[in-house]
């Protein structure tokens, strides 16, 4: 009975990824996690709202050994990852993706995910860029054209403090 439930631990474990990409990161490696899809504040805090917020929440992945895993970034530049989250709160996912540990903290990029596990291709985890593309129009770089960045950048300057400058080159 003891190798029965060892088996299912290790089974539901996150696992090493054959399809995720590569970015070069130091302490990179490629992962395959299965869980539901929570409120990274509910779970924390118990703090908790409806649908893990609408997609104004960090959100992340309790597996089913019970292990929280923040999924803070997407594979878009500067996206994070309620855009394609959101739509399964409460739901069983698979993610495939990047993880970066070190002693101090631990970070997963998805770059893609399946809600069927006999599904073979995970769907690419692109939501956000979808979205901006559909309101905003084409963009060579989305944070670039997004008027909402203008108007922080305005407002606290390119390093998100007034009158804070970059040192000169």
């Amino acid at each position: 009975m003891k190798s029965i439930a060892m088996a299912f631990a290790v089974a539901m474990s996150p696992t090493p990824s054959l399809s995720a990409d590569s970015i070069g990161g130091q302490n990179e490696k490629p992962m395959e996690i299965t869980g539901v899809v929570v409120d990274l504040l509910c779970e924390v805090a118990k703090r908790c709202v409806p649908d893990c917020g609408g997609g104004k929440r960090q959100l992340g992945v309790r597996t089913a050994s019970g292990q929280l895993i923040a999924v803070i970034k997407g594979p878009v530049d500067f996206a994070g990852a309620q855009a394609d989250l959101s739509p399964h709160c409460g739901k069983t996912v698979t993610l495939d993706g990047l993880m970066f540990e070190n002693p101090r903290m631990r970070i997963y990029q998805m770059q893609g995910l399946k809600t069927d596990p006999a599904a073979r291709e995970f769907t690419p985890a692109d939501a956000f860029l979808k979205r901006w593309t559909a309101e905003n129009g084409q963009a060579e770089e989305w944070f670039r054209a997004d008027a909402r960045v203008k108007e922080q950048i305005g407002r606290n300057g390119i390093l998100g403090r007034p009158g804070l400058q970059p040192k000169p080159q």
